[in-house]
């Protein structure tokens, strides 16, 4: 087997990121080990990233938020003098796999997504202060920032060179928070996103790429007068946090993986793997204090952090494994009583964190291009939070009365408070609202089952499963559907899956993992960009990629 990706890191690890706290801010520093690539075959010059750098700032993200409530503003800064980031490294993305390519990209777009998000979550406001060049994936980490400080002098600039240097596009949602972000004006867009020496000072103000450019002389006084305002403007979360201890985890011969709460049977023969979520441990924190004293080890983070670390595993180092079966097991009752616990707590910063945590797990479900099926059986406990994951499948089964020889509790589901917001979709709208796009009504009247056991026939006729079957037929409905689904093409299957999930309302969001990262799939594996003569493999050769000049 080729190397495993290891997701799981913390600040002592860290070869690429830095950060410096003083109260209410915190400066994180770019500054890339070049000689600390993920793999062979390549340097990181010019604070240029890989996966590697990648899987630090969204460990940085994560324990920003856990660790240290106190911070208000984040300013990203550069470790390096003259460059503030080259963006993704092109001599690993000419080398690595399309399926890496692909995966690495979804990955860094998660990663901003979530710190974009940090300011509406969780109080956090990431503030860019560039100096130097600001290439394509570097722009796109600024972008994905609240707001962009640029030095104006001869050398900083910002620019999205992709389409012309390497016939690919920007990966990391630069077009779309270009247009809908930024809001610059499509001409302009087009003309930034066409040239390779990018756009500086004023102009770049002027055309909404940067909020603010400030003269060299004054950039590093005017970045801390900047963070000290937004900081000022903010209101507390609390004076200190919780510390993220490391995951246990195991992997077998087979593959298969064990952490606390969460467990994976992976059988690459069928191509399956079957994942399953258990319920409380522990009960109920009796207070905020009491929940902030169990840190790491509360039900619902620990969970959270098991099954996002189990998600990344799986995609990356399990790439033939295509069809995951989501199950659970444990007290219904108990999963309710701690969800409810964290929304009635919702105003508490780390409640609120927690719950946020479980909304971006799901969301990590939601884009991941595997086929999934929940299995609602006997003994399992599909409530609230964990109901979520029967409409984040593309198809649901759930047993239905007695099954011989199993004394396990019928098979259920309960509906909660937080199935109607907490969790929403890229969408921005629930999975219940998802699912019933044209019944709003119905998602209304599902509110007066919160708390309700709905066996099978109940969770059938409100439409909450796929199908319910007995004894008699479950294990051969769901061999032959297992069976069908892994003959299919996974390249058609990840289109089929990725177009039918995403009903409703398009956001940048869903632009973002919709619409370009299929059209970046496209681009791949197309010769103008990825074939022997194409931009990336003559990428610094001096000669320009031999492109087939036909339109598709």
């Amino acid at each position: 087997m080729s190397k495993i990706i290891d997701f799981r890191t913390d600040p002592s690890k860290y070869r690429h990121w830095r950060v410096e706290y003083a109260g209410e801010v915190a400066t994180l520093y770019m500054d890339v080990d070049e000689n600390a690539g993920l793999f062979e075959g390549y340097q990181l010059k010019l604070n240029s990233y890989d996966l590697g750098v990648d899987i630090e700032l969204n460990d940085v993200v994560q324990r920003m938020r856990f660790e240290h409530p106190e911070v208000k503003v984040v300013v990203m800064k550069s470790g390096k003098d003259k460059v503030f980031c080259a963006g993704a490294n092109i001599r690993m993305l000419g080398g690595a796999s399309h399926a890496h390519k692909v995966n690495f990209c979804k990955f860094t777009n998660e990663t901003r997504n979530t710190f974009e998000a940090a300011e509406a979550d969780s109080g956090q406001r990431y503030m860019a202060a560039i100096k130097g060049a600001c290439a394509g994936g570097g722009y796109e980490l600024a972008l994905a920032c609240n707001y962009i400080m640029l030095t104006d002098d001869s050398s900083s600039n910002v620019s999205l060179p992709e389409v012309p240097l390497l016939a690919v596009l920007p990966g990391t949602g630069g077009l779309t928070r270009v247009t809908d972000k930024r809001k610059v004006r499509r001409d302009l867009a087009d003309v930034f996103c066409s040239v390779e020496e990018g756009v500086k000072g004023k102009r770049a103000v002027d055309w909404r790429l940067v909020d603010e450019a400030v003269p060299n002389s004054k950039f590093d006084a005017v970045v801390t007068e900047r963070a000290q305002e937004f900081a000022a403007g903010m209101t507390a979360k609390a004076s200190s946090g919780i510390a993220l201890g490391p995951l246990a985890r195991s992997i077998s011969e087979n593959g298969s993986v064990a952490y606390s709460l969460v467990e994976a049977q992976v059988d690459r023969t069928s191509r399956r793997v079957t994942i399953t979520l258990h319920g409380p441990d522990r009960p109920v924190p009796a207070s905020t204090e009491a929940l902030v004293a169990e840190g790491d080890q509360s039900w619902m983070l620990r969970l959270a952090r098991e099954f996002e670390d189990l998600i990344l595993h799986l995609r990356l180092n399990e790439l033939e494994v295509g069809l995951w079966s989501f199950r659970t097991q444990g007290d219904p009752e108990a999963v309710l009583a701690h969800e409810a616990f964290l929304l009635a707590n919702k105003d508490h910063w780390l409640a609120n964190e927690i719950l946020h945590y479980w909304k971006r797990t799901m969301k990590r479900v939601d884009v991941t291009s595997r086929s999934i099926a929940t299995l609602v059986e006997h003994g399992s406990c599909f409530a609230g939070p964990l109901a979520e994951l029967i409409w984040a499948g593309d198809r649901s089964y759930m047993m239905e009365d007695e099954f011989e020889g199993d004394n396990r509790p019928l098979a259920a589901i309960r509906l909660s408070e937080g199935n109607f917001g907490a969790y929403p979709m890229g969408n921005d709208i629930t999975r219940l609202q998802t699912r019933f796009l044209a019944e709003p009504e119905h998602v209304e009247a599902l509110k007066t089952q919160i708390g309700e056991t709905l066996e099978a026939d109940s969770a059938r006729e409100l439409g909450l499963v796929t199908y319910a079957f007995d004894d008699i037929d479950w294990e051969d409905e769901i061999r032959i559907f297992m069976e069908e689904r892994v003959s299919f093409s996974p390249d058609a299957m990840t289109g089929m899956e990725a177009n039918l999930r995403f009903a409703g309302p398009e956001t940048m969001e869903t632009r973002i993992f919709g619409r370009l990262t299929a059209w970046q799939n496209w681009i791949f594996i197309r010769p103008n960009a990825t074939g022997p003569d194409g931009a990336l493999q003559r990428y610094g050769t001096g000669v320009r990629g031999d492109y087939s000049m036909q339109r598709v």
